[in-house]
């Protein structure tokens, strides 16, 4: 006798067989695009900030 279990994972089998021709991948035609807006303003000023501050030390005699 066959048991539940065997004819459930026969019929899953056939469904998944039957999907597999179902799934297509193609590259797009337009070359895909990432746009990418970031704000590095603040590091900038910082930076400078710290380069100014270090350079006034350095020439206290200057300023």
């Amino acid at each position: 006798m066959i048991s539940s279990k065997y004819v459930a994972l026969l019929g899953l089998s056939a469904i998944a067989a039957g999907l597999g021709g179902c799934i297509s991948v193609d590259t797009p035609t337009e070359p895909i695009v990432i746009e990418l807006n970031i704000n590095i303003r603040q590091e900038v000023i910082y930076r400078l900030a710290a380069d100014a501050e270090d350079a006034i030390d350095e020439n206290a005699d200057i300023f």
